[in-house]
């Protein structure tokens, strides 16, 4: 018997985007696919490459940034390019970011963090758009907006399965080993013994691994036992330049109530309505190196596919009917 013919999809077949700055976290984000799917032709003046596919009972559309092009500006772009040519209803920014620990958030390397809106922020707050005032204050200026409904219910479904059930990281990621087996040994968890915070006005000596850096500097923490991420809620912070000072991400942390830094959202919030994951990578500090990179892209992708399963296959939205229609 022949197998039956798949059918053929159209663009407004997908009204899921999912954005992501680099190579290595979009990869894992397409191994997170059930299926992929053939490209479609794309719109006038959009030179956005992408990856089609479904995850779960949804059809998505993958976008990466440019190679070499970082920050709000270049995400703004992709993000506006992507809903010229599909029905976007929402987005999910999935990718790396500095994580920001203390005793009330003890964010861990490779943990997960999401922008969910907390206190007078969105979920997200671009940290370094403002102006400078009489005496050399920085103060801060302008708003994000929050993520859309859909996203909110279903973050709030998660969170309620997380209590009574438990959401199963690990075994999302096992998805992207299934499909990918390759990938296994880069994008794997690098062991507590290179999980080290060092105390913020303790600069970085040496090589990228810290073997020059003085452990008596570096902050106690209580062992987990166990290499499961764990998911962490609240702002995140935006901004065009890296965070790699750690007395300055303190500081603004402290001010602006956030947990992670990055570089891409504040470039979406406003245009596109979506949600932000972050898999920590390092503390936004001197210290920081790429040896979490991969492992915390695959975490982060990991969480937006269970995050996806929490959501109801979506319909187009009435306004792009009318306009395909006219």
């Amino acid at each position: 018997m022949a197998p039956m013919a798949q059918p053929r999809r159209t663009h407004e077949d997908y009204l899921v985007g999912i954005i992501c700055a680099l190579a290595i976290e979009k990869a894992p984000m397409v191994a997170m696919l059930d299926e992929l799917h053939p490209q479609l032709e794309k719109g006038n003046g959009d030179d956005n490459d992408y990856t089609l596919g479904r995850i779960g009972v949804h059809n998505v559309v993958i976008a990466c940034l440019p190679a070499g092009l970082m920050g709000n500006g270049p995400a703004a772009i992709v993000a506006n390019n992507m809903r010229r040519s599909f029905p976007i209803k929402f987005g999910l920014m999935v990718g790396v970011g500095g994580g920001v620990w203390s005793k009330r958030d003890d964010i861990r390397l490779g943990d997960v963090v999401v922008g969910q809106p907390t206190g007078t922020h969105g979920g997200v707050v671009q940290w370094d758009h403002g102006k400078v005032e009489q005496g050399g204050e920085f103060r801060r200026t302008g708003s994000l907006n929050m993520p859309p409904p859909v996203l909110l219910h279903a973050l709030q479904a998660l969170k309620i399965f997380h209590e009574t059930d438990g959401i199963d990281i690990q075994e999302a990621l096992s998805t992207l080993i299934k499909n990918k087996p390759r990938m296994a040994k880069e994008y794997k968890y690098q062991g507590p013994e290179h999980d080290q915070l060092f105390e913020a006005t303790y600069d970085h000596k040496g090589n990228d691994e810290c073997e020059g850096c003085d452990p008596q500097s570096i902050v106690p923490r209580i062992s987990r036992g166990d290499s499961t991420p764990e998911i962490h809620y609240g702002n995140i912070a935006s901004g065009n330049q890296v965070m790699k000072h750690g007395e300055t991400r303190d500081r603004i942390a402290k001010d602006e109530n956030v947990i992670c830094f990055e570089m891409e959202a504040a470039g979406l919030t406003n245009d596109l309505p979506c949600l932000v994951i972050r898999g920590i990578c390092d503390y936004a500090d001197s210290h920081k190196n790429k040896r979490w990179q991969r492992y915390a892209a695959a975490t982060a992708a990991a969480f937006a596919r269970v995050l996806l399963s929490f959501i109801d296959k979506q319909e187009i939205p009435r306004e792009w009917t009318l306009i395909s229609t006219n």
